[in-house]
């Protein structure tokens, strides 16, 4: 007998005996772990992404989706908007005509008890990537008076006056009047006097008239100057200056 094949026999009994099917299982196992490992760095990917893009639009950028058309036709509903959240952070004020997003808590809408935490973060987080509305406490209007401006309606044409001098506004909405309502305010240091573009169909500093705080906006409850249209295509672009309030004097020029 043989001994060394014996013992060759042996050895392989002993040893893996790795067929086609076996080999197979493999593979289909090294498959599943490569695809694992596939979508986790994807998960991985898209969440960093999303972290990027929360941070990006919290500090620097935030697309704002238009709700109503207080501001047309400078905005419709339904634009996306990018809002410059650095405009007024190195000491830059707001000016007499920028178009910007406010918070109106306290303001505009009284002070709310909060709701639930969780909807309020999904919603707040939708609104900040420009998929869903706004915080019912923000708005977009145009600023048309400063601190210690006095905004006047009307003049003898029917334009509003600012610390005398009356306005040519040209981006109000086609037969709109620069206001139904007569008021002769002077804005307070430190806050603004907002109106929209479609004045017939904004809720404005004007509804406020007699409240407390008189529909004046802090100037710390801004969030930024909307500078560009970022949807739809066909409205690609900047956001359309004016010239409306050029040779409007210092506050307190009028009457000092």
């Amino acid at each position: 007998m043989d001994t060394d094949t014996q013992h060759t026999e042996r050895d392989r009994s002993f040893g893996p005996a790795e067929g086609p099917e076996e080999g197979s299982r493999f593979s289909r196992i090294r498959d599943r772990i490569s695809l694992a490992m596939s979508w986790r760095r994807a998960v991985s990917l898209g969440a960093a992404l999303t972290v990027a893009l929360l941070l990006f639009s919290n500090f620097v950028v935030q697309p704002f989706l238009i709700p109503s058309g207080s501001m047309e036709p400078t905005l419709r509903v339904g634009d996306r908007v990018l809002v410059n959240k650095l405009a007024y952070r190195f000491g830059t004020v707001p000016q007499r005509g920028d178009v910007v997003v406010f918070d109106g808590t306290g303001s505009f809408v009284r002070e709310s008890s909060g709701g639930d935490p969780l909807t309020g973060l999904l919603r707040g987080a939708g609104a900040s990537l420009g998929l869903a509305e706004p915080a019912e406490t923000d708005f977009v209007k145009r600023v048309v008076g400063v601190g210690g401006d006095r905004v006047v309606c009307c003049d003898r044409r029917g334009r509003l006056q600012v610390n005398g001098r009356s306005v040519d506004e040209r981006y109000l909405y086609p037969g709109d009047e620069p206001s139904s309502v007569a008021f002769d305010i002077v804005v307070p240091q430190g806050t603004l006097w907002m109106m929209g573009d479609h004045r017939g169909n904004s809720r404005d500093s004007r509804e406020l008239l007699g409240q407390p705080g008189g529909g004046m906006v802090p100037v710390d409850m801004v969030i930024g100057r909307v500078d560009w249209l970022g949807w739809p295509p066909g409205r690609l672009g900047s956001v359309p200056g004016t010239g409306a309030f050029e040779g409007v004097g210092v506050p307190g020029g009028a009457h000092g």
